[in-house]
């Protein structure tokens, strides 16, 4: 689990998911990465791809929950998806480059989602590309190992995260869903954080055996409220956070 990149500019920060969200202002949208950058919180945020492969910033694979339309996603335009709301709002489905622009130099962690296949290379070129635009701290991480690999294969450079949860009904298959709770595609991925989800870790076999054994860096989400916050920095390196 040793890595060779340098990830100390990371130890000890916070970053809020999705941006500075809340009732009224959508995670994932402009006006959430502002909020952050005027509160100077670091920012965590969603990279996918459209129909028509442009890079956006949205979580889920389906549009259902933020956007009220049935459909994934991967099968809009970017055109199409211009028409859609966030919760109602004003806000749309940004442009990655928007955010960066809007950001402005905050630390940034980047999830490379695998909603667009989690060996679609394509999607880690484009986003790679884009960073490298970007004048502040950045790293990447997914829940695709192949994704996380694609990194340490042709850009060893990028410090890259290998992200994990108790995983369940995924659709990947049981099997494959208990080596990724437990973190063995790690032989693949090489990470040089491992990012796991605050309320699941103890429960997870493999993460507390890799702990134990190699010291990896750690990375949590999602503390939600100062207290759980405060809780997750004793144990942890780095936090991805919600308010309360």
């Amino acid at each position: 689990m040793k890595h060779k990149n340098d990830i100390s500019c990371f130890q000890g920060k916070r970053y809020a998911h999705r941006g500075l969200h809340d009732n009224e202002v959508p995670e994932n949208s402009l006006w959430a990465f502002r909020r952050a950058r005027e509160r100077n919180c670091g920012v965590e945020l969603d990279v996918q791809m459209t129909k028509d492969h442009r890079l956006v910033v949205f979580h889920d694979g389906d549009l259902k929950r933020m956007c009220g339309v049935d459909g994934y996603l991967r099968d809009f335009t970017y055109d199409e998806l211009c028409k859609l709301n966030l919760n109602g709002t004003d806000e749309r489905i940004p442009l990655f480059s928007e955010v960066l622009q809007v950001l402005d130099g905050v630390d940034l962690i980047c999830e490379i989602k695998w909603d667009n296949g989690d060996k679609n290379y394509e999607l880690c070129e484009k986003t790679y590309d884009m960073l490298m635009t970007y004048s502040g701290k950045w790293c990447v991480e997914s829940f695709s190992p192949y994704l996380v690999a694609w990194f340490r294969k042709h850009h060893p450079e990028v410090v890259r995260g290998q992200l994990s949860c108790l995983m369940r009904d995924t659709g990947k298959g049981r099997c494959r869903e208990f080596l990724l709770t437990n973190l063995a595609y790690n032989v693949i991925s090489r990470p040089d954080f491992i990012a796991y989800d605050f309320r699941e870790a103890k429960k997870s076999f493999g993460f507390r055996l890799i702990r134990r054994l190699f010291h990896p860096f750690c990375v949590c989400w999602t503390p939600k409220g100062e207290a759980e916050i405060r809780e997750a920095m004793k144990d942890f390196d780095t936090i991805i956070f919600e308010e309360g």
